[in-house]
């Protein structure tokens, strides 16, 4: 599982303070409209995207590098992440030491611009490729070390699945990161669980089990919060109810599918007024690389909150 455009974090100032935002291409085509609904459908709400709480890394400044800069953990050129900065992104921030934890796949970034990450697996199974993937890395905003930040001792990855943590995200209104792991999980039964681990202590506050989750995205709507998950066993999009405390209701209720049984939501952004962005890949439980442009699809998901369904719109990026 990889990815095939680096992740972009552009970083914008705003009343003097400067921020991150996840941009992106626009879609240069549009495909056949489709209208998918839930038997039950989730009654989400209205929402619209709200300003990050997502702070650049302080070392950026300390090396006088300029913004925007671009978050590569695509793995094409370097192990580990590398920032891309400069005129066409071309210029690379890439110390070594960045590679000493094997390949990221996914990441999280807080207030403070400390940079969370997850690993993957990647080509072929290395010496420590099981114990990397129980791990969740740090890079400091003030050092630009990265470091072990929190070991998941239940997260035993194996030859028969080598995927452990699969995604990571940050709660910015309790300083909290949401973990997903399927390393207990095979084709015929799904054992995923999610871990709501609190960030200053490192504690895990709740354990979900049960959903095998490919990616994570936080949603506040008008009429409450949502953990938005999508799935590594179909084309589902789910969602879990969020509590006032933090925590989520341990069942996970289906928002949306993509028709296409052999696309797994990969990644989930928030766009305009009532519209996420999915981007889907094909998924198993394997070693397969999934890195060619034409394995992923790109959709446009609207939130129809009168009639309380989803209208999907399939998009070339």
């Amino acid at each position: 599982m990889k990815k095939q455009l680096p992740i972009l974090v552009a970083l914008l100032l705003v009343m003097g303070g400067t921020w991150f935002v996840v941009t992106h291409k626009q879609p240069t085509s549009m495909l056949p409209q489709k209208t998918v609904a839930t038997q039950k459908p989730v009654l989400l709400g209205s929402f619209v995207k709200k300003r990050s709480c997502a702070r650049p890394p302080a070392f950026l400044r300390q090396l006088h590098i300029a913004q925007p800069v671009v978050i590569d953990l695509s793995q094409k050129q370097f192990t580990g992440l590398s920032l891309l900065y400069g005129k066409g992104f071309k210029k690379v921030l890439h110390p070594a030491s960045w590679e000493r934890y094997g390949n990221l796949g996914t990441y999280s970034v807080d207030e403070k611009g400390d940079i969370f990450l997850a690993p993957i697996p990647y080509i072929s199974i290395k010496e420590k490729t099981f114990m990397w993937q129980s791990n969740l890395y740090r890079l400091d905003s003030h050092t630009g070390a990265l470091t072990l930040w929190k070991h998941l001792d239940d997260v035993k990855p194996s030859a028969s699945n080598p995927y452990g943590i699969t995604a990571v995200v940050y709660d910015c209104s309790n300083h909290t990161l949401w973990v997903s792991a399927i390393d207990e999980s095979d084709y015929q039964s799904e054992r995923g669980v999610l871990y709501h681990i609190d960030v200053e202590s490192k504690k895990v506050l709740q354990k979900v089990s049960g959903k095998d989750i490919l990616s994570l995205q936080i949603l506040e709507t008008q009429k409450g919060k949502f953990l938005l998950a999508g799935s590594a066993r179909d084309d589902k999009l789910y969602a879990y109810t969020m509590r006032k405390e933090g925590s989520v209701v341990p069942h996970a209720r289906v928002l949306l599918s993509l028709g296409d049984a052999n696309s797994h939501i990969r990644k989930i952004k928030i766009g305009k007024k009532n519209h996420l962005r999915l981007e889907s890949i094909p998924f198993s439980y394997t070693l397969i690389t999934q890195t060619a442009e034409v394995d992923r699809s790109y959709y446009d998901a609207i939130w129809k909150e009168k009639r309380a369904k989803w209208r999907l719109l399939k998009v070339k990026e």
